[in-house]
C-alpha cells in the first residue's frame, strides 16, 4: 500500500473539502441504470462470469481518477490519495444465507485480474466467517452485487460525521427495457471529496469502459 499526502491548502477542492469535512459532514449517493447488453453478450460468448467482468471494469473506472482514490488518516488528520484501490467483492452462501467478504487485488491486465478474482471467490466459498478486515485493507473499496432484484433505488448509511472516503458501489440484476439490458448501479461517495459531477461521472465512465471492454474482446473475423 502506498499513497501521497494531499496538501489541503493546495487541494483543488479546498473550500468544498473544508465545508463538508467540518461544517456539514455528509455523503452523496446516486442510483442509475447502465446499458450492459454488450457486456452480458460478451461474458456469455467467452464463458466468463458477468459479475467479475463488471468488477474489473468498475475497478478500472475508480482507479482512473485520483478523486475516487482518496483516503483520510484520522490519526494524523491527513488527506491522502492511494496509488491504487482494490475491490472487496462478496460471496453468498446459499445454505446459511450469509456472505463472506473477498479481498481481490486490482490489476490493469484483465487476463491477470480475472483468474485471480475467480480464485479468490472460489476459496471464499469454503469459508463461513465474515472475515471483514477493514483496518488491514485500507485501500479497498466495497463492491457488492445484489443479484436477486433489479432495484430502482438503494441507499447506504454511514455514521454521521464519519470521514470515510472510499467509494461504496452496489449493483443489481439487469432487466430488459425496450430491447436493451439495463442494470441498476448505486454509488456512494463522501461529499468532502466528491460532488454531483464526480458522482455522475462514475456512470459515464462505466458506460464508456463497457463499450471499450466489449470492443477489445470481439471475436476476430476469419481471414
Amino acid at each position: 500500500m502506498s499513497y501521497k499526502v494531499i496538501e489541503k491548502e493546495n487541494y483543488y477542492r479546498k473550500g468544498i473539502y473544508r465545508h463538508f469535512s467540518e461544517d456539514c459532514k455528509c455523503s452523496i449517493s446516486m442510483t442509475g441504470r447502465i446499458d450492459v447488453t454488450g457486456l452480458a453478450a460478451s461474458s456469455k460468448s467467452r464463458g466468463t462470469k458477468f459479475s467479475l467482468d463488471f468488477l474489473y471494469i468498475l475497478a478500472k473506472v475508480l482507479n482512473s481518477r485520483e478523486d475516487y482514490r482518496m483516503g483520510y488518516l484520522w490519526q494524523t488528520d491527513q488527506l491522502i490519495c492511494y496509488d491504487v484501490i482494490h475491490p472487496t467483492q462478496y460471496v453468498f452462501h446459499e445454505d446459511t444465507e450469509t456472505c463472506t467478504p473477498v479481498y481481490t487485488r486490482y490489476d490493469t491486465d484483465y487476463e491477470l485480474f480475472y483468474p485471480a478474482a475467480l480464485g479468490d471467490l472460489e476459496r471464499a466459498k469454503q469459508s463461513r466467517a465474515y472475515g471483514l478486515d477493514a483496518e488491514g485493507h485500507p485501500n479497498w473499496f466495497d463492491a457488492s452485487y445484489i443479484p436477486w432484484f433489479s432495484y430502482d433505488a438503494l441507499n447506504v448509511e454511514l455514521p454521521d460525521g464519519y470521514l470515510y472516503f472510499a467509494p461504496i458501489v452496489n449493483w443489481g440484476r439487469y432487466r430488459e427495457e425496450n430491447g436493451r439490458l439495463m442494470m441498476p448501479v448505486s454509488v456512494r461517495l463522501n461529499h468532502a471529496v466528491a460532488d454531483g459531477f464526480l458522482l455522475a461521472n462514475v456512470f459515464r465512465l462505466l458506460q464508456r469502459e463497457i463499450e471499450t471492454f466489449c470492443e477489445e474482446r470481439k471475436p476476430q473475423a476469419a481471414v
